[in-house]
């Protein structure tokens, strides 16, 4: 038999006809396959209030773009004064309240006082050395249903004096925490893949009315739920806990008629803070909870009860989508949004998996 790549092989006017279709096909997916990169992919980050939303859309400007200018980054730098000050006010102030059932152990020595209008690089260092403070810090950590309530440790305190010298750098400007009001957005590519357009709003109760106007062709939605809040209530509501918000919230938006085809990416984020509070603070003192009990200790709890409130969320997405509604994708993914290495990978796999799902759709898959 001759072979099928000789050169001088007959090719009839029809498979002629028949490859040139084929290549000006080829040629039209080539050109709207491109097209289709350059149009952005719709996510919208959804959430309750300090879920940790607004760092991962920060880290999206570190991982996937040039970062942040220096003028962002020094203008930073008043929120990152902000947040010293408001931790430091929660210490003492916990210190007052700790005082008064032991008040030689938890009483500030002269010495240790923060004046108003004394130099905070002084105060600073004063903090660091001494034990006292890092064991009240320790203590009021341990406190939930309050407020997110910072581990004050002798390393941390060293770290004080920094901000009062330098513009603020990419990692302090992740760790700072101001509220989202409004609507901002960012447009990124990860890698080579497609182009997206994120945006991020308000999670407090009063910038919720502001997401309605941003539910029309929505890719998928990114929601996130801190996985530490279980013991803790809203800023904004101290008797409602802020897991129970984060189930309520991610109920409605589910029951949201313009969402339902579209694709949810759970992020269950602040995992760190999690496997720490696990061991100290039982699951079940969350409503949602009750019924959780303890099977192990170590890594091997920390993963039980992730998975636990895993489950209790994926209950909560098949109750709102049809059984046979194969369009609504719906992954989980765990998240500690403060770091990079893990921000990076979960968004590689959010971009495979809805380039999965658009092919798919598509038909190619």
């Amino acid at each position: 038999m001759g072979s099928v790549c000789g050169k001088d092989q007959q090719v009839s006017p029809r498979e002629l006809e028949e490859r040139v279709q084929a290549e000006r096909i080829d040629q039209r997916i080539r050109r709207e396959t491109k097209a289709d990169k350059d149009v952005p992919k719709k996510l919208l980050l959804l959430g309750a209030g300090e879920s940790g939303k607004s760092t991962i859309f920060k880290q999206i400007k570190v991982l996937f773009q040039e970062g942040f200018a220096d003028g962002e980054r020094i203008n930073y730098k008043t929120v990152i004064y902000a947040n010293v000050f408001q931790s430091m006010k929660i210490l003492l102030d916990g210190l007052q309240e700790f005082a008064q059932s032991d008040q030689e152990k938890y009483t500030l020595k002269a010495s240790n006082k923060v004046q108003v209008g004394e130099s905070l690089r002084v105060k600073t260092r004063e903090l660091g050395k001494g034990q006292g403070m890092v064991a009240i810090g320790e203590e009021l950590a341990e406190v939930g249903g309050r407020s997110e309530l910072p581990l004050l440790t002798q390393d941390y305190a060293k770290k004080l004096e920094l901000l009062w010298k330098d513009p603020a750098v990419q990692e302090d400007v992740l760790f700072a925490r101001v509220r989202t009001s409004g609507i901002v957005e960012t447009t990124f590519r990860p890698g080579r893949s497609d182009l997206y357009k994120l945006y991020d709003v308000g999670g407090q109760r009063n910038e919720r009315k502001k997401w309605i106007h941003l539910f029309e062709g929505v890719t998928a939605v990114i929601f996130c739920a801190a996985l530490s809040e279980y013991d803790q209530t809203l800023s904004e509501d101290e008797n409602t806990n802020r897991m129970v918000e984060a189930r309520d919230l991610f109920d409605w938006v589910l029951k949201q008629s313009c969402f339902k085809e579209t694709s949810f990416l759970l992020f269950l984020n602040k995992f760190d803070l999690f496997e720490q509070k696990i061991h100290k603070v039982p699951l079940s003192v969350c409503e949602w909870f009750s019924d959780y009990k303890p099977v192990s200790t170590g890594r091997a709890e920390v993963s039980h009860a992730y998975q636990y409130v895993e489950k209790k969320f994926r209950e909560v997405f098949h109750k709102n989508t049809n059984a046979g509604n194969v369009r609504r994708v719906f992954q989980v993914y765990r998240t500690t949004a403060v770091d990079k290495t893990l921000v990076e990978k979960t968004f590689n796999l959010v971009d495979e998996a809805l380039t999965r799902e658009l092919l798919s759709r598509g038909g190619f898959i």
